[in-house]
């Protein structure tokens, strides 16, 4: 576990591993597009899109969708993408965008899948 800090703010680095193992996990978004996530994702994974929350945190919360506009600043939130190049970019918006407790998920669904972590393929309701 690792931290990438800047003056107020903290994104927690967990591997794949860590965040299986935490007792009480964080809504895990994985940020690929639709047809990456539907390619296989982590149990549990909502989808919503970088370019949807750069979009919908810096022009228009109308990008979000509404089970993300009603979340609580509170709320622990994990990030996942492909390799960790993307995942990184979103947890600092969210954490500009005033969430207190965001995770990134370092290597990505490729270390996922290397690490023989169960994938799902089914896609998510809403």
């Amino acid at each position: 576990m690792s931290k990438l800090t800047s003056p107020n703010e903290t994104v927690v680095d967990l591997s794949p591993t860590e965040f299986t193992h935490l007792p009480d996990s964080p809504l895990l978004i994985d940020v690929r597009s639709s047809l990456e996530y539907v390619t296989g994702h982590a149990p549990n994974a909502r989808n919503l899109s970088l370019p949807r929350i750069l979009l919908g945190l810096g022009i228009s919360k109308w990008f979000l969708p509404q089970w993300f506009q009603e979340l609580s600043k509170d709320q622990a939130i994990a990030v996942i993408c492909l390799t960790a190049h993307r995942s990184p970019i979103a947890a600092r918006q969210l954490l500009k965008a005033g969430f207190t407790r965001v995770y990134n998920i370092s290597g990505g669904m490729v270390e996922w899948r290397r690490l023989g972590l169960k994938t799902e393929l089914k896609t998510q309701a809403g």
